[in-house]
């Protein structure tokens, strides 16, 4: 699997015209979960900066009870803080981590900016241990530019 292959899809998936904003972030979840072996649960958080929460947005993956995260908690809630990538390559390991499922082993999270304003982001768990690389980053990174302009 190449990620250079994957950004003319994400591009063709963000600009289909006959779909709302949400039927397409609904898409790109899929794509990418089915396009990449170890994207286990894919979604996307919005910040509402005002209560300084995250609401969860277009996902696949397992149902999830954390629709509404306070900025600082777990891995998503640290980067509405921090506005930097996150790769946690053991979630066991991380002391704030907010527990999703028993098969969740690892996560990476980008926060998405549209001009220059973290208005939330890509949230990625794993079945594997350390899966994630900085291939990974630089891709989620191009998919939330992309996304971006959406908004």
């Amino acid at each position: 699997m190449n990620f250079e292959d994957l950004k003319p899809k994400v591009v063709a998936i963000l600009t289909e015209t006959n779909i709302n904003r949400e039927e397409k972030l609904k898409n790109l979840c899929l794509f990418l979960s089915d396009s990449i072996s170890y994207y286990n649960w894919v979604g996307f958080y919005f910040a509402n900066h005002e209560a300084k929460t995250l609401h969860l947005g277009p996902y696949v993956g397992a149902a999830t009870d954390h629709t509404v995260i306070p900025f600082g908690k777990g891995i998503c809630g640290q980067v509405a803080e921090s506005n930097a990538n996150f790769v946690v390559p053991d979630v066991a390991a991380q002391d704030n981590y907010i527990a999703c499922s028993f098969t969740v082993k690892s996560e990476i999270v980008v926060p998405l900016f549209v001009n220059g304003v973290n208005i939330g982001q890509i949230d990625i768990d794993s079945h594997v241990i350390d899966p994630f690389s900085e291939k990974d980053e630089r891709f989620l990174e191009f998919v939330n530019q992309e996304v971006a302009k959406l908004f």
